[in-house]
């Protein structure tokens, strides 16, 4: 097909007049039409999205006519699948100024002057430079999209520009807007992403960008992604990434469209699933949650919980895709027989909550894969970066050790979140409040919060000591927690590749793609350490991709690296040791029982049933559990290689009433378990403070429907 394209153009004199062939619609109307689109236009929501359509629209002049405009996907500057040797420029200031740096929404570090900096900068001022992408093959462009220069230091974007294509990288043509050349609105700032489409889709392999006015004060920099469609080709030549297997829905779901989704997989699987919610965002959107379990709705003695959480970042939309699409492939795979699925299903009460941050999401949606930039939906309704907005129960545990004389009677677990944040005026967010009872509420084992923007795995603790900016902070289990870091990097086929680029200006395959939270940078209030300290569940954060929100057409490959990383993690809760705590003589389950590993300075308790999970690494390991009233209990217990929890369970003698008669008329008191009352008492002052929030902001909701309803009914005639 590429040659017969080339015959075309050279019987009309040149590739780029093949375009105008290829898309027929070209009139001088049409230029006009479409020249709104030289100044910014931004993509509809649906196509920006990435969402799987066809066409787009655009009016002509007269207002009875249409053109379509076949929509294209970004080469993949921003995903790197264009790679860095694709990428020229006519100039650059340096290495870490390079053409390579010139992708959508790259980071740099702190400093200025290193090898990874924020943008392609060219080494002149003037209209002669330019930064130049191959697409390797012939591919219809459609439009660019450009960004200014990511630095807390200096500021640099491009106002305006013009884009010239070629065939050769010899012969150039400037996109012509009728008669004239196109000159294409640019940047304002330099993070917006700015979309400037070209007037006529045109046939070519290279494309340039080639700046004419910039920011008076800074310099020629950007940041860019092109939008093309590959014209087709022998298959042999096809280096477009194979689709996944799996027949799953790929593409990017709002909030209805994953509500939708959710009710097909429970009427597809109802035996195993329960869709359920936690609670509602800012805005009232509800925090729906998928559970999997072959007894969907009730805990089972002695079987493991686990959790993923995506999308507490709204603009970090591949974990939302990821965990709708792994709802789907369970629920599929259970009923074709897959022994693995099954076994997964019948053994693990799975919990999947697609979408912490909904208010968020949908921002981010609005705006689309390539045009909502590096924050856009980040933060929740009010302002509130999620990751940052539970309670600090570090500091607590390190402020308590240093004024303690004896550091063994400070607890290490189940710590009680402070007083202050428990009040209606405290600034935590509604989607907080509601994931923080949900924590409370099922003895989650292990779970994963997934990521976006970077390819690494990270484990606590994510906040350092002092709040220093990066120090490694390792837990009392840092050995399981590398391990399950590892896990899951070592399994993602593109964490897992050597020669991969780096995503920004960190190389985490230095550190085999898992780092300490710390280590990297200081995250105060972080889930992850939140879970580990007050309940007894393990939780690692997955950067899932470069790209924080990836275009529609890339979800199957996304697919197809993280499905196996997904599946062994989850069978992670299976490790260590596990058991029932009971009383002897009743033969009743004991809740709150806290069990200590000999040398790890980190305990967990007892479910209400009396179970218990501990997650250990193989080897041998001494276990002591009590509880209040009971006398201790120790045994030994072995931990195997593979992953099936080893079976500890332990039968506990109470004191009798004799001995506590004696205790007490020696003036003594029982040591009752104030840890576990106050973190009692303080989970029902959240939850009595966010009942207030809510029914004090469903009250405003209310009053807001019925005035938009009064204005509605008085327009009317």
């Amino acid at each position: 097909m590429e040659k017969a394209v080339l015959a075309t153009a050279i019987l009309l004199g040149g590739v780029l007049e093949a375009a105008v062939l290829l898309n027929d619609t070209t009139t001088a109307g049409y230029y006009g039409a479409t020249l709104t689109s030289t100044t910014g236009t931004r993509l509809s929501p649906t196509a920006a999205a990435g969402k799987q359509q066809d066409v787009h629209i655009i009016k002509k002049d007269k207002p009875d006519e249409k053109k379509v405009v076949p929509e294209c996907p970004p080469l993949g500057m921003e995903s790197l699948r264009v790679d860095d040797s694709q990428i020229q420029a006519s100039s650059y200031q340096r290495t870490g100024l390079g053409p390579h740096r010139g992708r959508l929404n790259i980071q740099s570090g702190i400093e200025d002057g290193d090898l990874h900096d924020g943008a392609w900068c060219a080494e002149y001022k003037d209209r002669h430079q330019w930064l130049e992408v191959d697409a390797i093959h012939l591919t219809r462009f459609t439009g660019v999209i450009l960004q200014g220069r990511n630095s807390i230091w200096s500021w640099d974007w491009v106002h305006t520009y013009k884009v010239q294509l070629s065939n050769d990288s010899v012969d150039w043509k400037t996109c012509m807007n009728g008669t004239t050349e196109a000159i294409f609105t640019g940047n304002q700032d330099p993070e917006t992403p700015v979309l400037g489409l070209l007037p006529v889709p045109t046939v070519a392999r290279f494309i340039r960008i080639n700046p004419q006015t910039w920011y008076p004060n800074g310099t020629i920099c950007l940041r860019a992604e092109i939008l093309g469609c590959r014209v087709e080709g022998p298959p042999e030549a096809d280096s477009s990434s194979p689709p996944s297997k799996d027949s799953l829905d790929f593409r990017h779901h709002n909030y209805k469209d994953m509500r939708v989704l959710m009710k097909s997989v429970t009427e597809q699987c109802p035996d195993i699933t329960r869709v359920y919610t936690i609670g509602r965002s800012y805005l009232g959107l509800k925090l729906y949650v998928m559970e999997m379990s072959d007894n969907p709705g009730k805990h089972e003695l002695g079987e493991p919980e686990f959790r993923y959480v995506a999308g507490m970042h709204g603009n970090e939309v591949l974990g939302r895709e990821l965990v709708l699409n792994l709802m789907q492939y369970l629920c599929r795979e259970y009923k074709k027989g897959n022994q693995r699925v099954v076994r997964l299903i019948t053994e693990t009460r799975i919990h999947l909550l697609p979408s912490m941050n909904p208010d968020g999401y949908e921002f981010a949606y609005e705006k689309g894969s390539e045009l909502a930039g590096w924050a856009d939906g980040r933060y929740s309704f009010e302002g509130i970066d999620l990751n940052h907005n539970f309670p600090d129960l570090n500091s607590i545990l390190w402020d308590a050790q240093e004024v303690a004389t004896d550091k063994s009677k400070v607890s290490n677990h189940y710590i009680p979140m402070p007083e202050y944040y428990t009040q209606e005026d405290a600034m935590v967010a509604p989607e907080t409040r509601a994931v923080i009872s949900w924590m409370e509420e099922i003895p989650f084992v292990l779970g994963a919060n997934l990521h976006g923007g970077e390819l690494v795995v990270t484990y606590p603790y994510d906040c350092t000591r002092d709040w220093a900016p990066q120090e490694n902070t390792p837990t009392a289990d840092d050995a399981f927690f590398r391990w399950l870091a590892t896990v899951y990097a070592s399994t993602n086929l593109v964490m897992a590749n050597p020669n991969r680029r780096i995503c920004h200006y960190e190389d985490f395959q230095s550190h085999n793609n898992i780092i300490n939270g710390g280590a990297w940078h200081t995250v105060p209030g972080s889930m992850n350490d939140f879970s580990y300290m007050h309940t007894n569940c393990f939780e690692v954060t997955v950067e899932l991709s470069c790209d924080k929100f990836p275009h529609a057409s890339e979800l199957p490959e996304e697919w197809e690296n993280n499905r196996e990383s997904l599946l062994i993690y989850m069978e992670q809760v299976h490790r260590g040791i596990k058991g029932v705590i009971r009383d002897k003589e009743t033969k009743k389950g004991i809740a709150d029982a806290v069990v200590q590993v000999e040398d790890h300075d980190h305990d967990i308790r007892s479910a209400a049933g009396g179970d218990y999970w501990r997650l250990l690494n193989p080897g041998e390991y001494k276990v002591v559990v009590w509880a209040e009233g009971y006398f201790r209990a120790e045994r030994h217990c072995r931990v195997g290689m593979a992953p099936r929890a080893t079976l500890c369970d332990f039968s506990l003698t109470k004191m009798p009433t004799e001995l506590l008669k004696k205790i007490r008329a020696n003036g003594r008191m029982m040591p009752h378990d104030l840890q576990l009352r106050l973190r009692a008492l303080r989970l029902r002052k959240l939850r009595a403070s966010t009942k207030a929030i809510n029914r004090r902001r469903e009250s405003q909701r209310t009053q807001q429907e019925r005035r938009k309803a009064r204005s509605i009914r008085a327009r009317r005639p």
